[in-house]
């Protein structure tokens, strides 16, 4: 069998990468541009005994989730983890030349490209087969600076149900995993230098009395991706700890 995750080079998805690896250890990482993050993470895996493909690609377009694809020959898919994330303009009003073409770019990385994944690993999964979404509370939330991402979530949740439901007749769930903000790249890119005073905030704030850390939503993974889950599908599983009740 084999894992694709798309954006599991760095942050949230090489961690679901090292923690949600099948049984025989075959890995398909997609990436868009850092290729020394890239390389880095298959150092990583390969530690464990995984058998690791790197793909470079822009799942902007479904010609690049269909290359991600490919590069699992003709295995069986197991698991498809979509944790790819760009961040486009920062305000839905920008007076901006290009914001068309960047905001779009930004909704088809991190909304459409859920369908091309799925539509193009369709004929390789199998009755326990799982696809697995990243969100964020950005979906819900409106958050100064997120607006290529957060519509795009939301976006994506709704895609979540519809996939699950014409999914499920084949015995393959899909479901989305929303874990507290993390100390990424993308959350980087989208709130620059308030980023690190965001997650602090959040995390004395939180109800718990710390931030979430990734053994906390790796753990809400794995039981997703899991027989234990078996009639979990079409659901969003927040890792908050309380933060999102307060």
């Amino acid at each position: 069998m084999t894992m694709i995750v798309a954006g599991g080079s760095r942050g949230i998805g090489l961690e679901l990468a090292l923690a949600l690896l099948p049984a025989d250890r075959r890995v398909v990482i997609g990436f868009s541009a850092d290729a020394d993050a890239a390389h880095d993470a298959e150092q990583q895996l390969t530690s464990l005994g995984a058998a690791v493909r790197l793909v470079q690609t822009d799942l902007g377009t479904p010609q690049g989730a269909e290359a991600l694809v490919d590069a699992a020959g003709d295995q069986p898919i197991d698991q498809v983890v979509h944790s790819c994330v760009t961040v486009g303009p920062p305000s839905l009003l920008q007076d901006d030349a290009d914001w068309a073409q960047s905001w779009g770019h930004a909704m088809s990385v991190n909304a459409m490209s859920l369908v091309w994944l799925t539509r193009a690993a369709l004929p390789r999964l199998h009755r326990g087969s799982t696809v697995l979404y990243v969100t964020s509370r950005g979906s819900s939330r409106v958050f100064p600076g997120y607006a290529s991402v957060g519509p795009a979530k939301a976006f994506a949740e709704s895609l979540v149900r519809h996939l699950a439901v014409e999914l499920a007749p084949r015995g393959v769930r899909v479901n989305a995993l929303a874990p507290a903000a993390q100390d990424t790249a993308s959350f980087r890119a989208a709130f620059g230098p308030d980023s690190v005073g965001i997650l602090q905030r959040a995390g004395a704030a939180s109800p718990s009395g710390r931030a979430v850390q990734p053994e906390d939503y790796v753990g809400a993974a794995r039981f997703l991706t899991t027989p234990a889950a078996a009639m979990v599908t079409g659901h969003v599983l927040p890792v908050y700890g309380g933060g999102d009740l307060v």
